[in-house]
């Protein structure tokens, strides 16, 4: 498994898109599927924005003063992510405006994670090194298994009130 911070999140947006399919592909089907199906996504996308934001993006940011602006667009559309999970975390499936949240979220991702990767990554992975890319990953590695894996959970709440206060 590679230890590149940039193909790690790659996984990620990877998982998330597979995730994003099988909702719209349920998206007539049962509550209880897209119910389940949402709360992969939620799960899928609280870890990786955490991980994101608590790693990738101050390491960047430090390394690589130029991104600034693109640090500061991606906390950006994280926060707007992270209000739409955390009200989809809190509605039921039978909700007349669920499928039209998850719609919402789901552009909203997809746009962030084609910026990220047709235009971000390229620069980060020509302004740093093989090595320093893999101490970021491994960095995120090590904090994955302790990251917050629903929107509601503190470490998330506390990601989202630095988006605000920032």
């Amino acid at each position: 498994m590679s230890t590149d911070a940039i193909v790690l999140l790659k996984e990620d947006h990877k998982e998330m898109r597979r995730l994003f399919k099988a909702f719209q592909d349920a998206e007539e089907g049962p509550a209880s599927k897209r119910q389940k199906l949402v709360n992969q996504i939620l799960e899928a996308l609280t870890v990786h924005t955490y991980l994101e934001n608590e790693v990738m993006y101050p390491e960047i940011r430090r390394l690589l003063p130029d991104l600034e602006d693109d640090i500061l667009e991606s906390y950006e559309e994280h926060h707007v992510a992270d209000v739409l999970c955390a009200e989809l975390a809190s509605m039921d499936a039978s909700d007349e405006r669920f499928n039209a949240k998850t719609t919402v979220l789901i552009e909203n991702v997809t746009h962030h994670v084609e910026e990220e990767e047709e235009e971000w990554f390229p620069k980060v992975r020509d302004a740093l090194g093989r090595k320093q890319l893999q101490e970021i990953g491994e960095k995120m590695i090590a904090l994955r298994a302790d990251a917050p894996r629903t929107p509601t959970e503190p470490k998330a709440i506390k990601k989202a009130v630095d988006a605000m206060t920032a």
